[in-house]
């Protein structure tokens, strides 16, 4: 990157983080630390919603997922909008009305204690690792972009964070989310107009040649239990994913809590529910916007070069420059049937449409061979390399392609989104931690400024843990989809208990916590036996469904359980 680059880069992070802490630096007492005084308006709550959730992963891996995959990842987010009206309509009113610090407050009322630590814990669990994965997600593959070394990218990305978050609490994350979003946003729309710009056909011939190559299909409605996203898991799995999300993952719940009022939160939830939707929508379009980029301008091999780097330094140099001329010929066969497919797209000439499609379909498929073949150089030459490469195609574009002065802005926007969302987590990690099991069960009778203190060390505590669970991390698959798979394996759980709470009014305390230990080991061991064959029948579930069955055995064994234990009355 050039001196401008890291200029911007630098000043977009450091300014952001010294405006959190003026604006919120010194709150003495835990009620403005953890809540942050309850004065945030909608907006601003729409915007922290919007942010916590848009973290770097969003940021690197969609467009890297539209690149492989096309649209149809839009589909996860079809059930966002029915959550919010849910979440806006029965959760919001019982969490203001118990004036609770965190979600999980309101299972002792309604359960008992055990209960809401059992919940508390499931929580800490899933978010702890969460958050570890927010930091090394980007971080491994920025210091691979910047030739960074990849612990010291963990530490600057987690201490950043501690820094302000610490210092602020809660409306610092909002506040510093708001300027974040707007970072990150306007960094992609502006790389999204330079890259159409950049593509040399006109932009109705780049829609043609993206929808030819199948990577505008946005809705598939054919049932499958094992498609990870279509128009049925994005109703139902996703559903119940972003009901447990917005609505019981304290990370997202502190957002809405520190809302003027009920009114003012529920209007943030809303926004978020509108415009996430369109938001996700153009970061894919970004990505299928740089498929077509790379359909005229010659793509690398494996867009993570320092592998390629790697390779190219070793002795099998000859077999990777075999596969490499083999890849641009078959490029500019491809190249050659894309113009004769957009002009048979010109003259309305539907045979040769099609042939030139299949045409360019068996391209695609002799490159994704050599891919193949040059992978397995990889590793040949190194058995722990990673060879999942889609979560570098866009920065890879961003470097190669975009001018001086952008490409700083977009890895600013990446740091950022890796801060917005690590400091949400460490702030519900922190009053979790603080208000569900050292205020209520370890030191009971504390003063508000101890507390106030000791949630400050706590987010310190989880800051570190999730730089060190970052430094030893090593993800196998999309980083988007290891995130969305983290939590869905908890998510279930954690609403179905709330549901029983909300909507099953005779279950007792015994009945769900029993209940949700069942279905967490049954959930954990659907996940170890899936893409498994057991006793002959083979096993192939997408994860999103982990989330409805989570929720719904929940409630099932919970109803049967109550059966057979009587309901502990409160004394």
């Amino acid at each position: 990157m050039s001196y401008l680059d890291w200029t911007i880069m630098f000043g977009t992070l450091v300014a952001i983080a010294a405006y959190g802490i003026y604006k919120t630096y010194g709150p003495k007492d835990m009620e403005k630390y953890l809540k942050g005084g309850n004065d945030l308006n909608w907006w601003t709550i729409g915007l922290s919603i919007m942010a916590t959730q848009a973290s770097a992963i969003t940021f690197l891996s969609t467009p890297g997922q539209a690149y492989a995959d096309g649209m149809r990842f839009i589909q996860f987010y079809f059930g966002l909008p029915v959550a919010m009206i849910i979440i806006s309509v029965v959760f919001l009113p019982i969490y203001y009305r118990l004036k609770v610090y965190t979600a999980y407050e309101f299972l002792e009322t309604r359960f008992d204690l055990k209960t809401r630590t059992l919940t508390a814990c499931l929580f800490l669990v899933q978010r702890g690792l969460a958050a570890g994965i927010t930091i090394y997600a980007p971080a491994i593959i920025l210091s691979t972009l910047l030739e960074w070394n990849l612990t010291l990218t963990n530490f600057f990305i987690g201490i950043m964070v501690i820094v302000y978050t610490v210092s602020g609490g809660t409306k610092a994350v909002s506040i510093t989310q708001k300027q974040q979003m707007t970072v990150m946003m306007g960094g992609m729309i502006l790389a999204g107009i330079i890259v159409i710009h950049m593509i040399p056909v006109k932009f109705t011939e780049a829609l043609h040649l993206a929808g030819k190559m199948e990577k505008l299909n946005i809705v598939n409605f054919e049932f499958d239990l094992s498609d990870r996203y279509n128009f049925w898991s994005g109703v139902t799995g996703a559903l119940f994913l972003f009901l447990s999300y917005f609505g019981t993952d304290q990370s997202q719940v502190q957002r809405y809590l520190s809302g003027r009022s009920l009114t003012q939160s529920r209007m943030g939830l809303m926004m978020n529910g509108f415009l996430k939707v369109p938001m996700q929508f153009v970061i894919l379009f970004i990505g299928v916007m740089v498929f077509v980029f790379y359909q005229f301008f010659q793509p690398p091999v494996i867009f993570n070069t320092i592998q390629l780097d790697k390779l190219k330094q070793s002795e099998l140099i000859e077999d990777f420059q075999v596969l490499e001329d083999e890849y641009s010929h078959i490029f500019d066969e491809k190249s050659e049937s894309i113009q004769q497919l957009l002009g048979a797209i010109s003259s309305e000439n539907e045979s040769q449409t099609n042939q030139y499609k299949a045409e360019i379909f068996d391209h695609s498929a002799r490159q994704e061979e050599v891919r193949e073949k040059v992978k397995a150089l990889i590793v040949r030459n190194d058995p722990l390399a990673e060879t999942n490469d889609t979560d570098y195609v866009f920065m890879r574009f961003v470097m190669d392609y975009l001018p001086k002065g952008i490409v700083g802005l977009l890895f600013a926007v990446i740091f950022s989104a890796a801060m917005s969302s690590t400091a949400s987590e460490l702030n519900a990690l922190s009053s979790t931690t603080t208000m569900d099991i050292y205020k209520r069960s370890i030191r009971k009778s504390e003063s508000s400024r101890h507390y106030m203190l000791s949630s400050k060390w706590f987010t310190a505590l989880w800051g570190l843990f999730a730089v060190l669970f970052a430094t030893y991390a090593t993800l196998f698959e999309n980083l988007i989809q290891a995130v969305n798979l983290l939590g869905s394996l908890f998510y279930g759980t954690i609403l179905g208990i709330f549901l029983v709470g909300f909507f099953m009014k005779w279950v007792g305390g015994r009945a769900v916590f029993v209940a949700s230990i069942i279905t967490e080991i049954l959930i954990l061991t659907l996940h170890f036996y899936n893409g498994k064959t057991v006793a002959g029948m083979a096993i192939d579930v997408g994860y999103l469904w982990y989330n409805a069955i989570g929720c719904i055995l929940v409630m099932l064994i919970a109803a049967i359980l109550q059966l057979f234990i009587p309901k502990k009355v409160k004394g």
